[in-house]
């Protein structure tokens, strides 16, 4: 190896050792980053040519000043989770990610940020603005989108549902244990034979004595093998509107089941989840939903908190390459002194700044009481489609080394797949947009018995929602 080499691994050594010192000694963690595979400080001896994600890469993608638009408590909150992310998740975070293990070690300084809650007040809860909680997306997302999508599921979802909509006496008891991650929810709506259709859910909640029998499947439920609650919508047999339950692990007649073979998000754990005669006292439901479309209510925040997901994302990666085409050399000079490598940055950086911008509106629409349902999906598909461009440039930048995990581009090219996906898949968000834009519904097909008369407004259902 080179002495120039050798000189760069020892100080990407020196670097990691700090971050260990706050670490308790014999914890499980520190174990791990001590470990021969996560020792190294970014440095592979099978490939001394460039750094891997155990070392993250600086950021150097605000190409623009965005963080101008930041103010300061935005930017320590984004800088103590960047932080965070750099130093404890990064150097172990690829190997769970290959076992498809979530990383539960972490839990407790991924607690200690205060972010689980998000935007509700009280509670244990930190009351951060939207755009807080965008930063604290997009920082996560930069070196995983599995731990920023454990985040959604359990803050923006499960607690914001019972923010939003629970009892007082829910708030009290659940909220303040879930804001210190005592207790971890997930959001059970969507079912097997209903995924973008979540509105014609089939799960029911009939009315017995004391309480509710829930029966139904659900599937894709994000933390849904081990968490301690599950938010459940179902449809109630007295007027066939929806309600949301709140039903405790280990209830009986709850059965979870793991998601296998999945290649995107492959440290989060989503379930299959069944409901058999599973009862939860009238105490379990949510007085809040009275029908399917308060799930607007909660969707309206998660969906601008996805749409930053592809955006931290893409900027880890444009941050890894940067890196990468400095280190690697090929025919006697560094990559990045190519043509063809700086148009890729170049369109890179472009995407990102527009990506950041579109979200940055939208936060700042929801905290002004401006963005419609239209708005959100608008740019959630836009977004998602940038930055399924963004990982395809750094794949082509980091060549062979573009389909190893722990050079983080492969990884976060197989999680936007998922993200492309969820919260409405880019197809339906892309039609709840144009719907707007035509003021015709192209979602759902006319009624084959009633037809449908020229240039009518069709009427959709809700499934865009999810």
């Amino acid at each position: 190896m080179a002495s120039e080499d050798l000189s760069a691994a020892n100080s990407r050594l020196g670097v990691l050792a700090q971050h260990l010192a706050p670490l308790e000694p014999g914890d499980l963690l520190t174990q791990q980053l001590t470990s021969s595979s996560y020792s190294r400080g970014g440095y592979d001896s099978t490939f001394p040519q460039a750094t891997t994600m155990a070392a993250f890469p600086p950021a150097v993608h605000d190409l623009l000043a965005l963080e101008g638009l930041l103010n300061p408590e935005e930017r320590q909150l984004r800088d103590k989770v960047r932080s965070y992310m750099e130093s404890n998740v990064a150097p172990v975070i690829a190997d769970y990610w290959e076992r498809a293990e979530f990383p539960y070690p972490l839990v407790p300084g991924f607690a200690a940020l205060g972010l689980a809650g998000g935007p509700i007040k009280g509670y244990g809860c930190p009351g951060l603005s939207i755009l807080s909680n965008g930063m604290a997306v997009v920082e996560i997302a930069r070196v995983d989108a599995s731990m920023s999508t454990f985040l959604l599921v359990h803050s923006h979802l499960a607690m914001l549902t019972i923010g939003l909509l629970g009892s007082e006496e829910q708030k009290q008891e659940l909220l303040p244990r879930m804001a210190k991650f005592e207790l971890v929810g997930c959001w059970a709506l969507t079912e097997p034979s209903n995924g973008s259709d979540a509105s014609a859910l089939t799960t029911t909640a009939t009315k017995v004595p004391g309480g509710w029998m829930i029966n139904g499947y659900k599937r894709w439920i994000g933390n849904g093998t081990w968490a301690d609650l599950t938010v459940v919508w179902a449809r109630n047999n007295q007027d066939g509107q929806v309600n949301a339950f709140i039903v405790r692990k280990g209830n009986p007649g709850l059965r979870t089941s793991k998601l296998e073979n999945k290649i995107a998000l492959r440290c989060v754990q989503n379930a299959d989840m069944t409901f058999s005669q599973c009862f939860v006292p009238d105490s379990a439901r949510l007085p809040g939903v009275a029908s399917f479309a308060d799930t607007n209510k909660v969707l309206a925040i998660s969906r601008i908190m996805v749409a930053w997901q592809p955006v931290g994302l893409s900027v880890g990666v444009y941050d890894m390459c940067c890196r990468y085409v400095t280190e690697r050399k090929q025919f006697n000079t560094q990559l990045g002194s190519f043509q063809l490598v700086q148009e890729r940055l170049a369109r890179m950086a472009g995407h990102i700044q527009g990506m950041w911008l579109s979200c940055w509106r939208l936060s700042k629409l929801y905290e002004e009481g401006r963005m419609s349902h239209e708005q959100a999906s608008l740019v959630k598909a836009w977004v998602s489609a940038r930055g399924r461009e963004v990982m395809s440039l750094g794949r082509e930048l980091l060549g062979g080394n573009g389909i190893l995990a722990h050079f983080l581009v492969a990884k976060s090219f197989s999680d936007l797949e998922a993200i492309y996906t969820y919260e409405g898949t880019y197809d339906v968000n892309v039609l709840v947009a144009g719907r707007r834009i035509t003021g015709v519904s192209a979602i759902r097909a006319a009624s084959p018995a009633r037809g449908a008369k020229k240039g009518s407004k069709q009427q959709d259902g809700e499934g865009e929602r999810k």
